[in-house]
């Protein structure tokens, strides 16, 4: 019996994805591994299927963008400047909107492969769920295999999957924005995160209570409470706050749509930002600047990210070394929204 894909994988010790990235050389590999994929093909006799091999590669003038929320500027910079790219190559950019669900992230996978996309680009925090990234997994071997690149912009992709990574600092960046509002004199910091087991929300708390530990303070003294990102369950959390009365001189949201809600909230209710209390997001997307007052907040490089996950979907930049992980760096925005601790929250005078 002629020997297979799985026979030259196993001899290798390799998986069958980076086998057929040597035969097709659409994927940059080491040259240790390269040499003993080759030394295994030889050993086999292994004779490439000409035919199949070309219906196997054969892909579209389609790129595909995976995000969880299209009217989410965030999520606009990144798809409007991966589609950029695409245009530049004269391919089509299809933009697949998840709505958050992680069945819909592997839906639309399931579709771009059976339309032979060409790249595959998703975009945002990843879902912490191990059986999720297993099928994830499963799916870019399935493109790797078709060779068809696949390329994370905001997340890490999945162990083992050997697909390329634009990853943001955001738990640095958070450790930083904190640190500012402590150096301004604020022990009271409440915290409205965004969506459960998301690698995003995850990383941003985590830094935030990096800075709090840091400072000898007790992150669970601080209120807390659950948002989703969207501008509305920051409008319901600043409701919140006021309606218990939290005993907070400052807010940190976990984007800047958050903040923009919690500071909505608060002005309704008669509380002055920063004179009562101060708040501050993440992301730093345009609206953040003409906010009243304007929203410190942390600077992510939006546009940067969408052009090198662009250039490294249609193959127009070198890939990544062997982790394939690009890290981009974050940096602090202060403008007006925060200032010295005020009376707080619980004591500010509301109509």
């Amino acid at each position: 019996m002629a020997p297979t894909l799985v026979d030259v994988a196993a001899r290798a010790g390799v998986s069958t994805a980076t086998v057929s990235r040597v035969l097709n050389g659409n994927y940059p590999v080491s040259p240790g591994t390269k040499a003993r994929v080759l030394a295994a093909l030889h050993e086999l006799d292994y004779v490439v299927n000409g035919p199949a091999r070309a219906l196997a590669a054969a892909s579209s003038d389609m790129l595909g963008v995976i995000v969880n929320d299209v009217s989410d500027p965030f999520f606009g910079i990144l798809s409007s400047g991966i589609q950029w790219e695409a245009g530049g190559a004269e391919l089509l950019a299809v933009i697949c909107n998840t709505a958050g669900s992680p069945e819909d992230e592997l839906k639309y996978m399931q579709l771009l492969l059976r339309q032979r996309a060409r790249a595959i680009v998703l975009t945002g925090g990843g879902r912490e769920d191990p059986d999720h990234a297993e099928r994830v997994a499963q799916l870019i071997r399935q493109c790797h295999e078709r060779g068809a690149r696949v390329v994370f912009c905001g997340r890490q992709a999945p162990p083992d999957s050997e697909a390329v990574s634009i990853l943001f600092d955001n738990r640095g960046g958070a450790r930083t924005l904190t640190r500012h509002l402590l150096a301004m004199g604020h022990r009271r910091i409440a915290y409205v995160s965004g969506p459960e087991a998301n690698t995003t929300t995850s990383a941003r708390a985590a830094g935030h209570r990096d800075a709090l530990l840091a400072a000898g303070l007790d992150p669970a003294a601080g209120a807390a409470l659950r948002g989703d990102f969207s501008r509305a369950s920051g409008f319901a959390a600043g409701m919140e706050l006021v309606r218990r009365g939290v005993d907070c001189t400052a807010v940190v949201a976990g984007n800047d749509l958050t903040a923009l809600g919690v500071m909505a909230a608060l002005r309704e209710q008669g509380v002055r930002v920063p004179e009562d209390v101060s708040v501050a997001g993440f992301d730093d997307l345009p609206v953040a600047l003409d906010a009243a007052p304007a929203l410190s907040t942390v600077r992510l490089p939006l546009r940067e990210a969408a052009a090198r996950a662009g250039k490294l979907a249609i193959g127009a930049d070198d890939m990544p070394g062997p982790d394939g992980l690009v890290w981009l760096s974050s940096e602090l925005i202060v403008r007006e929204s925060v200032g010295p601790p005020g009376r707080g929250l619980s004591s500010a005078q509301r109509p």
